[in-house]
């Protein structure tokens, strides 16, 4: 029953892509997720930084590989931050977190969300706080969307970690 509602939606996102009204819809429903790794060796004490290319349903569904020409207004709505592996890595082990989303080769970056004050027990989940005073109309209509995470460290951490980022969007039609 899952994967025919799955289906349909897919099928329906792809006969009305053309549409702005869909695309907005689209846009404003997938999020963008990408895995940022903290190596091991990760100093502790000092900003250091993490990247990844962010990915989205919506890039598959996109008109000529662009996923947003007939949107305007896009803004960062919400971005939460996960353990990924191991699962119950601690996100407390960050003092801070700043995350950016720009173009693949890093122009445009513009700060989308950050946690300044992460506290030492907070487990292995962490809603961010967002900047959304930032249009992102020329970022999202790129095939590829760089995000780069600068982090600090509360202490040493003994395990490599891959922290999984949820990043809402919302659009408007043209």
């Amino acid at each position: 029953m899952k994967r025919k509602t799955v289906l349909i939606l897919f099928s329906l996102a792809l006969l009305s892509a053309g549409c702005a009204v869909m695309q907005s819809a689209v846009k404003s429903t997938f999020p963008y997720t990408t895995t940022l790794v903290i190596p091991k060796s990760s100093q502790v004490g000092v900003e250091l930084s993490a990247s990844g290319t962010a990915t989205s349903f919506d890039q598959s569904v996109s008109k000529d590989g662009n996923p947003g020409d007939k949107i305007k207004q896009v803004r960062i709505v919400s971005a939460k931050l996960q353990s990924k592996d191991p699962s119950d890595f601690n996100i407390g082990n960050l003092v801070s977190a700043k995350i950016y989303m720009s173009k693949t080769d890093g122009s445009e970056e513009t700060l989308v969300a950050s946690r300044t004050d992460i506290t030492p027990d907070v487990g292995n989940s962490i809603v961010l706080d967002i900047d959304n005073s930032n249009l992102l109309d020329k970022i999202i209509r790129e095939p590829k969307v760089k995000i780069r995470m600068v982090y600090k460290l509360h202490n040493h951490i003994y395990v490599t970690a891959n922290l999984r980022l949820v990043l809402g969007l919302s659009a408007n039609p043209k």
